[in-house]
């Protein structure tokens, strides 16, 4: 269906059990919300069930047949992500619940602090930008809450770009980290990563990506970006929800203090005082998610098979597509780029005085489900003079005709409100 060579979303389509199902009463179902969460192929689905079936045992606490096989299947997984983004060592993937845990891990590291590991105080300032995801935004102005230190960020200019003017101005002698979005999960705004990480480490600060809506879309390496941690999520990548990832250089997750207490996380317990375990463990207290770490892997295995730079390719001719096609729907406005130069799948427009909240449900009564609201992005929406928006997010399954259905429905829309 798309212009990309040899991609077939059709074919790969059935590898997705929801996607043939109808709603309201045999439509069929035009899945355009990806960026809040994937679906699952059979393969994640099958590799639960049969861990639950057949291995289901805590993990590293057992010498029987099930937990060394169900160690064996959760450190394997590790293994496969840490390949899957490049990273130098397995040991540099610390699992989470998603990336709002990663994120707030690195931001309670930072804001206590330990050996080697320096704490934020008055005078110290953490930058992010104007477009973060609520994940992005709120543990650092938790974080400056608690130490004093001051928050900044980017702005954004009338594209939906980073506006990168007033970078030497913004990232400073006082930064300590700077924290952005890889890939707006609103905008749909791939934002450039090597002068924000050339001007860190100028200052010497930290850098943070949120590569939540990145890591599942395109081929992304860790050691070629630069950066000093990156965090994604599980549940946007074909993989179950309840699992993410912090990928973090070795020698900061051994400077950084653990985030949360238990076992598991350590190495020795007396009364009086603790020990750590080595990482990543230092940072997994408890039982960790256990089978959605092993269907991350699988996701992982499903993803590579097909090819990163294969999805890349499709999503990016899919959204030039819906861009041109969207230019039909009379009122509609793009919030972010208009063309397909540097952004990923998610589009958000408003339509005319239309209500989000009224676009959404008038297509989902046509069978098209996608997001209303400011996506947890309240910043960027007021930076556009909008409440909310309508975004429609593509992936890998995602085809034309799809596409044409959401340009239809809009139309029906539009119609309805005169």
């Amino acid at each position: 269906m798309t212009a990309v060579t040899g991609f077939d979303a059709e074919a790969i389509r059935k590898d997705f059990p929801v996607l043939a199902r109808t709603v309201h009463d045999g439509l069929p179902l035009v899945y355009l919300d990806n960026a809040a969460t994937s679906q699952k192929p059979s393969v994640v689905i099958d590799t639960l069930r049969e861990y639950y079936e057949q291995h289901n045992a805590n993990v590293h606490r057992g010498i029987h047949v099930l937990a060394e096989e169900a160690t064996a299947l959760y450190e394997g997984a590790r293994d496969k992500v840490a390949a899957f983004v490049g990273a130098p060592s397995r040991d540099e993937i610390v699992f989470t619940k998603n990336s709002s845990e990663a994120i707030n891990l690195v931001a309670y590291a930072i804001g206590t602090g330990s050996a080697g590991f320096p704490a934020l105080g008055p005078g110290d300032e953490v930058v992010i930008s104007e477009m973060e995801h609520h994940s992005n935004i709120v543990p650092w102005q938790l974080l400056c809450q608690r130490t004093g230190a001051t928050l900044r960020w980017f702005r954004i200019t009338d594209e939906g770009r980073l506006d990168l003017s007033d970078l030497d101005t913004v990232v400073n002698e006082r930064t300590r980290i700077v924290a952005y979005v890889h890939q707006s999960n609103i905008l749909g705004t791939l934002n450039p990563v090597s002068p924000i990480v050339e001007r860190a480490r100028q200052v010497g600060a930290l850098v943070l990506l949120d590569a939540s809506q990145s890591v599942p879309h395109q081929p992304v390496d860790v050691t070629e970006l630069g950066v000093d941690f990156v965090a994604f999520t599980g549940h946007k990548m074909c993989g179950p929800t309840g699992i993410g990832v912090l990928w973090a250089r070795r020698d900061l997750l051994e400077a950084m203090p653990p985030f949360l207490g238990g076992g598991e996380m350590i190495e020795t317990v007396t009364m009086e005082s603790s020990t750590f375990a080595a990482v990543p463990h230092k940072f997994e207290a408890g039982t960790p998610p256990i089978a959605q770490a092993i269907g991350l892997g699988a996701a992982v295995d499903y993803l590579s098979a097909i090819g990163m730079d294969a999805i890349k390719a499709h999503e990016k001719a899919l959204t030039a597509y819906a861009l041109d096609a969207l230019d039909e729907v009379p009122g509609l406005r793009i919030i972010g780029p208009r063309t397909a130069v540097s952004r990923g799948g998610a589009i958000s427009f408003a339509l005319g005085s239309i209500h989000p909240h009224d676009v959404g449900q008038l297509l989902d009564e046509q069978g098209i489900a996608v997001r209303v609201g400011h996506h947890c992005a309240r910043p960027t929406c007021l930076r556009f003079g909008v409440p909310a928006t309508t975004r429609a997010s593509f992936y890998l399954y995602t085809t034309e005709a799809e596409v044409d259905a959401l340009v239809r429905g809009l139309h029906h829309v539009a119609k309805f409100f005169g």
